[in-house]
């Protein structure tokens, strides 16, 4: 199966990918971890990016595209995959449709997080990431035993530049003008699926699992 997940920044998609990655058997693709492994590395895709990620601005169409396109056309994506962070624009929608037909495939379903922006700016502000290892914590859902210093590695906990509150209040105007148009797009493709984004991480994985099993997807 080829899924899509949908929705503004905080709205707990990467957390839900990742367990429903494992519990079907499915490829995650998650565009925001590849784009800050491009940046981590100084790739020019990488730097380019850097330069909007930083603003809280969306990266350009052809630099996304071109890096989703390269990972799932690659062997392990063969069984399906789950794009989390992609696509953010209609036209990247539009490229990727075509680049599946190319290869006689298509997105079966699309699931789109409804998330109230006090939810996302509390999740997002509250997010730490270790400067050694990468893991992730946050101040209130998921804090480490010691304050601001990571569990696994000992090294020390930062807030990204994309998590302060400038920068997520002008991601969510983003998301607002260029991605949210998206649920247009797929409504009449008759692929979307609602869920909320507002539930905690159990909550919401059981609400998914009932969807999953309702679409034949397990």
């Amino acid at each position: 199966m080829k899924i899509i997940l949908l929705g503004p920044p905080g709205a707990g998609k990467g957390t839900q990918a990742e367990v429903l990655s494992r519990t079907y058997k499915m490829l995650h693709v998650s565009t925001g971890d590849m784009l800050r492994e491009s940046v981590k590395n100084k790739t020019e895709a990488g730097l380019l990016a850097k330069s909007f990620m930083d603003k809280g601005e969306l990266v350009p169409d052809n630099v996304v595209t071109a890096i989703v396109v390269s990972r799932i056309s690659k062997p392990d994506a063969k069984a399906g995959f789950m794009l989390d962070g992609f696509p953010r624009t209609v036209q990247q929608a539009v490229e990727l449709e075509k680049q599946l037909e190319s290869a006689k495939q298509k997105i079966d379903l699309v699931l789109y997080f409804n998330t109230a922006e006090k939810t996302a700016i509390e999740r997002l502000t509250g997010r730490r990431v270790c400067t050694k290892c990468g893991l992730n914590y946050h101040v209130k859902n998921k804090p480490p035993k010691k304050m601001n210093v990571c569990d696994s590695c000992g090294a020390g906990l930062i807030q990204r530049d994309d998590d302060k509150l400038e920068t997520i209040k002008n991601r969510l105007n983003v998301y607002q003008k260029q991605t949210a148009p998206l649920l247009s797009f797929y409504k009449e493709r008759s692929t979307l699926r609602e869920v909320s984004g507002d539930l905690n991480v159990n909550e919401l994985f059981l609400k998914l699992k009932d969807l999953f099993l309702n679409e034949k997807l397990s």
